[in-house]
């Protein structure tokens, strides 16, 4: 029996309340232990690497890093070590591998390298019994269970959260419930699917924590509806590419609670001069100025947010790609593990 297009990415979006509950539960043990292994090593630097979806994940936990722990953390190219056989120096610094495969054998080259070279390796994996976390002096399981679609949705997520924990320690038991709440609005967002059905080009933007949100939301656009969608953080977008906005390209905003939805307030002053269409998710005070919006549950920490604020996005791609007259299930090109050297 033929399945229905979109089957499979729909039922992993609505799983990841579910996905984060098992998190916070079982996988809190380990994530712990790892915090306290990475706070005797007291590392002076953090190196965050990944690749596609996961390399979004990275984005936030960087921003983690450097904001609650006032270390310098920096996004690695891989290609340094695996192309050009670069060897840094890389005593009393934590490097931390993001992949959901842990298959990607410059990602497990690189961990590697880092590993000889000095470093604390971690590995944050949906696969424990992967080469990439087989290679990790820690491993953290990000327990999302298969993920049988080929856009990543729960993955993400579970990533998100998992290093979150490992390097926050804040509580969030009610982040499950709160991501619930936030999927119920799954029928406005496919009425919003029907009015982008047409659109050739998007821009998504977000500023802080939520610029990772941008970035993810954008790739989803793109894999799953063939939409020619790019992502600026909000300061760059005033530094250019303005200018491609128009009434015709919608701007997906990413405005939460907190300093940086704050920032993105003038972006979006500068939106409504050129009269561009934008839909919002955040703050719901932000979003009462624009054309539509899925307003976040109140009180929410702004770090927690990019776990709430990508999930309405991600049932944009989905119902979009369908409106579209495609399968989000079966993006043209695409596998689920991609093998990069």
């Amino acid at each position: 029996m033929a399945s229905t297009p979109g089957q499979l990415m729909a039922a992993e979006i609505a799983e990841q309340p579910q996905v984060w509950q098992r998190l916070l539960g079982e996988g809190l043990a380990v994530i712990r232990a790892a915090a306290a292994r990475i706070a005797e090593a007291a590392p002076r630097f953090v190196l965050l690497v990944a690749r596609g979806t996961s390399d979004h994940a990275a984005l936030y936990a960087k921003y983690l890093v450097e904001i609650h722990h006032g270390l310098p953390a920096g996004l690695v190219s891989p290609s340094t070590m695996t192309v050009y056989g670069a060897r840094p120096d890389l005593r009393d610094v934590l490097y931390i591998a993001v992949s959901q495969s842990g298959g990607s054998p410059d990602l497990v080259q690189s961990l590697e390298v880092a590993g000889k070279q000095g470093a604390l390796t971690v590995a944050v994996t949906n696969n424990p019994s992967s080469p990439l976390a087989a290679a990790a002096e820690l491993h953290i399981d990000v327990l999302a269970g298969p993920e049988r679609s080929v856009a990543a949705t729960k993955s993400y997520t579970a990533e998100l959260l998992a290093l979150y924990l490992l390097l926050d320690g804040t509580a969030a038991s009610e982040l499950p419930e709160l991501g619930a709440q936030v999927l119920a609005y799954d029928e406005l967002v496919r009425a919003v699917a029907q009015r982008y059905r047409f659109a050739q080009r998007l821009i998504t933007t977000a500023r802080g924590y939520s610029y990772a949100t941008a970035r993810e939301a954008a790739l989803k656009l793109m894999e799953t509806s063939y939409l020619s969608a790019q992502a600026f953080s909000g300061a760059d977008l005033l530094h250019g590419p303005l200018a491609t906005v128009d009434p015709q390209v919608p701007v997906l905003a990413i405005v939460p609670d907190g300093p940086g939805g704050q920032a993105m307030l003038p972006v979006l002053e500068r939106l409504a001069e050129r009269n561009a269409d934008v839909f919002g998710v955040g703050d719901a005070s932000a979003l009462e100025s624009l054309a539509g919006g899925i307003p976040l549950p109140p009180g929410v920490p702004e770090e927690l947010s990019p776990m709430l604020e990508i999930l309405p996005l991600q049932q944009l791609a989905l119902h979009l790609a369908i409106a579209r007259g495609g399968d989000p299930d079966k993006p043209r090109g695409l596998r689920k593990v991609t093998e990069t050297l």
